[in-house]
Parts: C-alpha cells; sequence; structure tokens
C-alpha cells in the first residue's frame, strides 16, 4: 500500500502545484468544483450504507451554487488586513444583487421542504433524507469552496493557497511514516486504530517546517506563519478524525477507492475541510501583512 500511496502522490501533486500557481480563478473554481463533486457523491454513498439516502441532484446543484457564489465573492473581495485594504471589484456596478452564501442556503432549504412534501419515498426517509443532503452541503461542499476565497486574496492568493495544501500534505506524510516508524501511543484508537500521538507530532512539527520554506514567497512573517501553520494543522488532523468518525458511523472502511493507497477523494481531502476555513479566518482576523 505505501508505493501506491507515494505513486498516487507523484502523479497528483504536480496537478494540483500547476492549477494552484498558474491557472486562473476560473479554472481553479472549476477543478474545486469537479472535487466537491466527487466527495460529495463518496459522502453519499456512505449515508446509502446506513439507509440515508440523499437528495443528491439538488444537494449537488446546491454546492456548484456555493462554488460560483464563492466566486463571484473571490472577484469582489475586499481583504483587510492589519489597517491595509485590497480591493478587487469587478462587478462594482452590481454590488446589489451579487447573490450570498446565505441566499444559497435558504434555496437550499426551501428545496428540501419541497422535495420532503412531494416526494415519492416513503416519509421514514424524510428526516435520513434531509440529514444527509444538509450534512453534506455543510460539511463536506461548504468547507472546501474557501480554496477559492484563499485563492483570490490579492497577489499572495496562489502562493497561500499552495501553504494551506502543502502544510496538510507534509504533516499527512511525516505522520504516516513516523508513526509506522516509531508511534506506540494511540491518538483515537475508537476513530482511527493505526494514528498515534507520536505521528501526530511529528506532522504538527512538519507543518511548521513548512513556514520557515514559504516565507520568501508570503508577504507576512515568520511568527504568523509559524500560527498560521498550527491552526492549520491542528485543523486538519481534527478534520481527518471526523471524517474517520463518519466512515466508523457508516460501517465502511474508505469512502472510496478513487485515490490508489489513499482511499476515495473524501479521504484525499478530508484534512482540508476544517483546515480551508481556519486558515481563511486566521487571514483575515490575525493579518499576515
Amino acid at each position: 500500500m505505501t508505493w501506491k500511496r507515494v505513486v498516487t502522490a507523484a502523479l497528483l501533486i504536480p496537478i494540483v502545484v500547476a492549477l494552484v500557481l498558474y491557472a486562473s480563478a476560473a479554472v481553479v473554481a472549476l477543478a474545486i468544483a469537479l472535487v466537491v463533486l466527487l466527495a460529495l457523491l463518496e459522502f453519499f454513498r456512505m449515508g446509502d450504507a446506513i439507509g440515508h439516502r440523499a437528495y443528491r441532484v439538488w444537494t449537488c446543484a446546491s454546492a456548484l451554487a456555493l462554488i460560483f457564489v464563492q466566486f463571484l465573492a473571490g472577484q469582489d473581495q475586499v481583504t483587510q488586513v492589519s489597517g491595509n485594504v485590497t480591493l478587487h471589484r469587478h462587478f462594482a456596478h452590481l454590488p446589489s444583487v451579487l447573490p450570498s452564501i446565505g441566499d444559497v442556503f435558504f434555496i437550499f432549504i426551501i428545496g428540501v421542504a419541497l422535495l420532503t412534501l412531494w416526494t415519492r419515498r416513503p416519509m421514514v426517509e424524510a428526516l435520513p433524507a434531509a440529514g444527509i443532503s444538509s450534512s453534506a452541503l455543510l460539511l463536506i461542499a461548504f468547507p472546501l469552496t474557501y480554496a477559492i476565497r484563499i485563492r483570490a486574496i490579492a497577489s499572495d492568493g496562489p502562493a497561500l493557497l499552495l501553504f494551506a495544501l502543502v502544510i496538510i500534505w507534509v504533516s499527512d506524510s511525516v505522520a504516516y511514516f513516523a508513526g509506522r516508524a516509531f508511534g506506540k501511543h494511540p491518538l483515537a484508537p475508537h476513530l482511527s486504530p493505526k494514528k498515534t500521538w507520536e505521528g501526530s507530532v511529528a506532522g504538527f512539527i512538519g507543518s511548521l517546517l513548512v513556514a520557515f520554506i514559504f516565507r520568501p514567497w508570503l508577504n507576512a512573517s515568520l511568527p504568523l506563519l509559524l500560527g498560521m501553520a498550527a491552526a492549520g494543522n491542528i485543523a486538519g488532523q481534527v478534520g481527518d478524525l471526523v471524517e474517520s468518525a463518519y466512515k466508523r458511523s457508516a460501517g465502511v472502511k474508505d469512502s472510496g477507492g478513487l485515490l490508489p493507497g489513499h482511499g476515495g477523494v473524501l479521504v484525499g481531502i478530508d484534512a482540508l475541510l476544517l483546515a480551508f476555513r481556519v486558515i481563511w479566518y486566521y487571514f483575515i482576523l490575525v493579518g499576515v501583512r
């Protein structure tokens, strides 16, 4: 399994890096849309395993709407950090008609209500269907859309998005190999028996080292980058464990098999579910200027 894991990473990472650094914002948004849809399908399959059938089409359509709204917000966003303001007003002539994330969630809720009332499904499925659909949109699609917002942050966006990805990649890899080499104390045996405290700490240190490497490419002080790496790492490890909890709840070993050596797409991006949002808010609230 280890060689499959390495080969898969070696093939995918250069593609992702090229997209992040050189592709336009629209292409990045389309790539994220593809990842979100694949992850949602895997999440739906886990729901199916316990008899919770989602409103798949409506949830996927709402996820795409979220991505579109985040793309518009990225093009029109005002980033204010430590007193410095950078404006992107591509849609300044339409400020009152731009949809918001809240609008998408409201429309999603209306759609779920209508589907619940008019579907031909047995009524016993109404609550599970609403629950798994809402969970998929809120816990999977919504967090991943913040990659679009990070990418749109002034001139630092591409490098900052790559930084967010690399701290997770390094953490996962270091934790995996360190845990196999000398891990003895289980981190969360009821969720993921193979994860150890030794691997977790090694992964955390690996993320901090990434901050030193990225310092020349980001307009940020080293302490702030270290804080961002630490916050992103902790969020990533929590996201990883939460995804393990989902699998345990569904009684499945992997969410899918699209990524050899890693499992499904959802397993490959589980740490990013919380990391993207944490890094976004860290940037907005703490500032990296």
